[in-house]
């Protein structure tokens, strides 16, 4: 697959790469995500001032009007350097659903402090029970007056610990797995009857359990059209699996390098391993699968510029080659590495558990395989 960037992408990407390389090494990234918050907020005061966090958004906004491949360059470099700072979880899922809704005050209000790094966003939509179904919520919100009245919880929002506002996902009308009558609402998280619960993940990020007890959101707050939220959900959680994906990718070949550049200094019998056919040919598995995963990832790359019909099944096919491609490439670099591969102090288990996270993200790859055959059959 023939698929290059155009001038402007490819500066796109080199300067997210230089960064990684002059700023953001192994011990940095330590120091980072050991922050309270998890991430470094003067990183991210650079990101802005480099023009990063205005790559998705509309130009009336003083964004840079990219689209999934401009994201894609990105997400690519931040995953080699496993960057901790919340990008997809502010300007990508937070960003994108004030992008995609319609909602003009709202964007007019937190856009521009969005790309000036002044405001950190997050998307509630997991609650305890709900597991991968997005549309199994059990929040109620209840019409009062000019107003809705939130009561319920949201468990494990991304960025929930640094963010000022946060959108979460409520049920106006239906029943607990209707994919209709659920609403968007845009809350403060220093709002009345908002409580946080805040812990780490085993890649390092610190997300957030959201507690609403009678939370009083104005009719202005709603983020699209009341019960019509699912549908936009869907379309920003597609753009976020594809930059996953991209993230992963770049994960992915920071894995094999490193496995590769490690065969050929680390040596038994006299000799480095890389002379041993046998491990040659897993290390070739481990290119292959990346190579894989990152045609797939073109493959959904195209479709969502595109606006192709097969979409969705691009999206669940790209999540499914995730998710088993970089549990066969973290496996072996581990394995490649010895009992080093374990150490906390080595990067490559911190690699693997951060695919580990992207894979159970919306949807782990058995779920998306299911959804992918699905999508298939309706064909």
């Amino acid at each position: 697959m023939n698929f290059n960037l155009s001038e402007e992408q490819n500066m796109l990407k080199d300067s997210v790469a230089r960064f990684v390389q002059d700023q953001y090494d192994f011990e940095s990234r330590r120091e980072n995500a050991a922050k309270e918050l998890g991430f470094n907020p003067d990183n991210w005061n650079t990101f802005a001032e480099l023009g990063w966090l205005s790559i998705p958004f509309e130009e009336k906004h003083g964004g840079f009007g990219g689209g999934a491949t401009d994201v894609m360059a990105v997400m690519e470099e931040m995953g080699k350097g496993l960057v901790v700072e919340p990008f997809i979880a502010t300007v990508l899922m937070f960003g994108g659903l004030l992008n995609k809704s319609g909602n003009e005050s709202l964007q007019d209000a937190y856009i521009e402090k969005i790309i000036d790094g002044s405001l950190q966003g997050a998307f509630g939509y997991l609650e305890r029970q709900s597991r991968f179904e997005l549309a199994d919520v059990k929040t109620r919100a209840e019409r009062d007056g000019d107003s809705f009245v939130l009561n319920g919880e949201k468990t494990v929002v991304a960025n929930g610990a640094a963010a000022n506002k946060v959108v979460v996902s409520a049920r106006t009308s239906g029943e607990q797995c209707d994919e209709s009558g659920i609403t968007l609402f845009l809350i403060d998280v220093e709002a009345a009857g908002v409580e946080r619960t805040t812990y780490r993940l085993m890649d390092g990020q610190v997300v957030a359990n959201i507690k609403l007890t009678d939370v009083k959101v104005a009719a202005d707050q709603v983020l699209g059209e009341v019960d019509q939220g699912y549908k936009l959900t869907e379309a920003v959680v597609a753009d976020v699996i594809m930059a996953l994906g991209a993230e992963a990718v770049g994960i992915m070949q920071k894995l094999t390098a490193t496995t590769i550049e490690y065969s050929k200094t680390r040596q038994q019998f006299g000799v480095a391993i890389s002379s041993f056919q046998a491990l040659q040919h897993r290390m070739v598995d481990m290119f292959m699968a990346g190579e894989q995963a990152k045609s797939i990832l073109y493959r959904a790359v195209c479709a969502a510029e595109s606006g192709a019909e097969d979409l969705a099944k691009n999206i669940a096919a790209l999540k499914v080659m995730i998710g088993r491609n970089g549990k066969l490439i973290g496996d072996e670099a581990i394995q490649l590495h010895g009992g080093m591969g374990f150490t906390d102090e080595l990067d490559v288990g911190h690699y693997v558990k951060r695919l580990m996270m992207i894979n159970t993200t919306f949807g782990d790859a058995d779920y998306q395989q299911q959804k992918f055959n699905q999508l298939s059959y309706c064909d």
